[in-house]
């Protein structure tokens, strides 16, 4: 396993972009990835009361685009996410824009990652309630990635889908493994409503051309590429059904934290490239070792910052935040089924620690006895 990580190729290939603009967003990412567990971060110190033993813990930086900050960060988000979890059938959805849409929506991340979001919601709620289709008020999960395997920009929501529903009269209903929504018929819905929000968005003057998209000023460009996008084959598709309801959160964690590339994908680095495992989708389908300049690596991976405050994670339907525990606990009662007790829920750090990874930073290693903590700040502690 290399030991080369993102810190070392911002270190190295950092210069060589240092003469571009940055947003403040991606500026932070910048220092918080290059600090990341570092002096500069600060530390947690623990002195045994015995052996008199020393602990040094450096603080994370916690940034959500950080490869090193996400771990504890998605085992905690599966066990708490398993509280909601319904024996029932669970589905993968995804949902894609086209290509010629990219630069459009770099240059209106914001309003345009929400329409990806609004599109695909207004798609399966108009669907599922659909008698001809299922007949019943569903619950799902989006979150929202902006890469492909080779860093490049490709923006696309994952969806988690619950197999069943609540009816017109809160009883249960669902169609066992078979996904009740067909794909032929969720594109071109999704592709109505994605599009009518980026036409209301143009007519209201709240679209930036900037970059690749500058062209797009003129109205007739403008509507030349409407019509086009309405003449395309919009992509979604649905990748699998989980084997059973606990799966489903194992395998959505995978998806709700992850960042555009992580450490472990990084194999080799020299005074000019990097090289990277990649999915190589035009054949085998397989990872393979690809090789690109490390300045074209750090711009690409710059792409996929998101912009401030913006909500990665969002819950639909029957799922959503306002009312899920009525209607989980409803379901949960219609289909019979236990429901798991989170085991971190309001819990320290420490105790986070030990139930997750059996890891107790307390007590000395050496001696077992009691730690004694303090904090030593660094230059950009942000506690």
């Amino acid at each position: 396993m290399s030991n080369v990580t993102i810190q070392d190729v911002f270190e190295q290939f950092l210069p060589t972009i240092a003469d571009r603009s940055f947003s403040d967003v991606q500026l932070n990412a910048i220092r918080c990835i290059r600090n990341c567990r570092t002096a500069e971060m600060g530390a947690h110190v623990s002195e045994c009361e015995s052996c008199h033993s020393t602990y040094i813990h450096y603080n994370s930086c916690k940034n959500r685009h950080c490869p090193m900050c996400q771990g504890m960060n998605i085992d905690e988000w599966i066990d708490l996410r398993r509280e909601d979890v319904l024996d029932a059938p669970y589905f993968h959805t995804v949902f894609s824009i086209p290509s010629q849409l990219y630069a459009l929506v770099y240059s209106n991340q914001k309003l345009l990652y929400d329409a990806l979001y609004h599109a695909a919601n207004k798609t399966l709620s108009e669907l599922s309630k659909d008698p001809q289709h299922f007949g019943a008020r569903i619950g799902y999960i989006c979150v929202l990635h902006t890469w492909g395997s080779m860093l490049n920009y490709h923006p696309h929501l994952h969806v988690i889908v619950l197999g069943g529903g609540l009816d017109k009269n809160n009883h249960w209903k669902d169609k066992g493994h078979k996904f009740f929504l067909p794909v032929k018929v969720m594109s071109p819905v999704f592709r109505r409503y994605y599009l009518s929000e980026l036409k209301l968005l143009h007519d209201t003057g709240k679209l930036k051309y900037t970059g690749q998209s500058s062209y797009l000023k003129n109205d007739y460009e403008f509507k030349e590429l409407m019509n086009k996008l309405y003449e395309t084959d919009w992509v979604v598709y649905s990748k699998r059904t989980f084997a059973g309801a606990q799966e489903v959160f194992q395998y959505l964690g995978k998806y709700t934290h992850r960042i555009a590339i992580s450490n472990r994908r990084i194999v080799d680095m020299d005074e000019e490239t990097v090289t990277f495992n990649a999915k190589d989708y035009k054949t085998d389908g397989k990872y393979h070792p690809m090789t690109i300049s490390g300045e074209i690596f750090l711009s690409r991976f710059l792409l996929h910052v998101l912009p401030p405050g913006f909500v990665k994670i969002r819950y639909y339907g029957i799922l959503a935040c306002r009312c899920k525990k009525d209607n989980i606990t409803l379901c949960r009662n219609l289909i019979g089924c236990q429901q798991y007790i989170s085991r971190v829920r309001n819990k320290s750090v420490a105790e986070k620690l030990k139930i997750l990874y059996n890891r107790d930073i307390c007590t000395c290693a050496k001696c077992g006895s009691p730690l004694i903590s303090y904090t030593v700040r660094g230059r950009y502690m942000l506690c």
